[in-house]
């Protein structure tokens, strides 16, 4: 368990990169962080004792579509792919403008709806579509045989598009327009088995790409493993739990009785762990109920699968790919994914806090100007121009027809 023990310490932390505090910038796989505070390697994401450091028991990894059931656990006629939806499509398109003869990335494949609408723009139109999920990478494979070498499928992580990309023979400045959507799908969040969804009991999985890295770390795992400290870290920066250590607390506690390995066992320790008054006071963006665990299962999912490195890496090879005036289209679901485009889009630094004075900017620029850090140069190279000048999100009628798209922000701007 010592790789495992190292994976923790060295790699879940840098993903805090849209706390306003923190500042991160691309990296291969072996390379390091570029902090200036780190909140979670500062406190050191260890194992908690020895026997603590073994593995919990695991679910199957993913499943083939046709051996998807439903929450009854009866086979359905309706797999989750055939019934999400992709969010945003006018306004996804509109900001791509796809013409005739053009090319473009789609770096979240999902269940392939952006996708086939932009093929369907022009019937020259050509896309590339990215997935690190291999369920949804079966389903692009199954879509491409449709569209007749106008669609071609890469199975992998955003940190790794550019080798895959090299590898298909695309050279730089070769894409007109780049869609990111850092959404789940509903191929994650509809099977239990995944352990994505906490209305849905299953194995406390939560990894997008299990199946093709084994030995990573579940999110059981991680709420048996890491010390009280860390999981409250992890809550309050990738959940912004306001009640962070209450709920590790409580997590503690419950593991020293018995390992977590569910979903609805953690969401169940999560509600014990607070008081009446927040249990009915958290409501969504239609002014639902909203499950008081639903932070927790954020925070585990944005750490175990890195997803906020990962969508860093992916603006950095989406801008190294893109023709000059090339068009970005990047669709978040939650603010620390939204802080991440806008900063990038905007050439602000990661590390930057909000609202300083113009003698603060002034001292900030002068100190990095003295220091020229490598991650403020590369960061400074990834020149944007906004499309638009506000953040979209989706209408009324859309919001009421598909609810799960309802936290959806658009963001879309050139390549300089």
């Amino acid at each position: 368990m010592a790789g495992w023990g190292s994976w923790l310490r060295g790699g879940r932390s840098l993903a805090a990169a849209a706390h306003p505090a923190i500042r991160t910038a691309g990296r291969s796989a072996a390379e390091p962080v570029c902090w200036s505070r780190p909140p979670l390697a500062a406190r050191d994401l260890s194992l908690s004792a020895p026997g603590q450091a073994q593995r919990v028991e695991e679910g199957p990894g993913p499943r083939a579509p046709e051996e998807w059931r439903s929450c009854g656990g009866e086979k359905s006629s309706h797999p989750p792919h055939s019934r999400h939806k992709p969010v945003m499509v006018k306004e996804v398109l509109s900001y791509l403008s796809p013409k005739p003869g053009q090319i473009f990335l789609d770096m979240t494949f999902g269940a392939g709806g952006h996708t086939k609408m932009i093929l369907s723009q022009a019937p020259d139109i050509s896309v590339f579509a990215l997935d690190r999920d291999p369920v949804a990478y079966e389903i692009a494979e199954q879509v491409s045989q449709e569209y007749h070498g106008r669609f071609r499928p890469l199975l992998g992580r955003f940190s790794e598009l550019e080798s895959l990309l090299m590898a298909s023979g695309v050279a730089t400045n070769t894409f007109d327009g780049v869609l990111i959507d850092a959404g789940c799908s509903s191929m994650q969040l509809d099977v239990p088995l995944r352990g994505f969804a906490l209305s849905k009991d299953g194995p406390l999985d939560m990894r997008m790409d299990g199946d093709r890295y084994p030995d990573m770390p579940t999110a059981a795992d991680v709420v048996n493993a890491l010390d009280q400290q860390s999981l409250a870290s992890i809550l309050r920066i990738y959940g912004e739990e306001r009640h962070a250590k209450k709920i590790a607390a409580a997590i503690a506690q419950a593991r020293s009785i018995y390992p977590i390995t569910h979903t609805q066992q953690l969401a169940s320790i999560v509600a014990g762990a607070l008081p009446a008054s927040a249990m009915y006071a958290r409501k969504d963006l239609l002014q639902r109920p909203a499950h008081v665990a639903t932070k927790t299962f954020q925070a585990l999912r944005i750490f175990v699968n890195d997803e906020l490195n990962e969508l860093y890496r992916g603006l950095r090879t989406a801008h190294k790919f893109l023709k000059p005036q090339g068009r970005l289209v990047a669709l978040t679901f939650h603010s620390l994914e939204d802080r991440i485009v806008k900063r990038v889009f905007h050439s602000v630094d990661l590390s930057e806090r909000p609202n300083l004075s113009a003698r603060q900017k002034i001292r900030q620029g002068l100190r990095r100007q003295e220091e020229d850090e490598p991650c403020h140069a590369e960061q400074r190279n990834l020149n944007w121009s906004n499309i638009q000048k506000k953040v979209l999100t989706p209408d009324l009628q859309e919001v009421q027809e598909n609810p799960r798209g309802r936290s959806a922000k658009l963001r879309a701007a050139l390549k300089l």
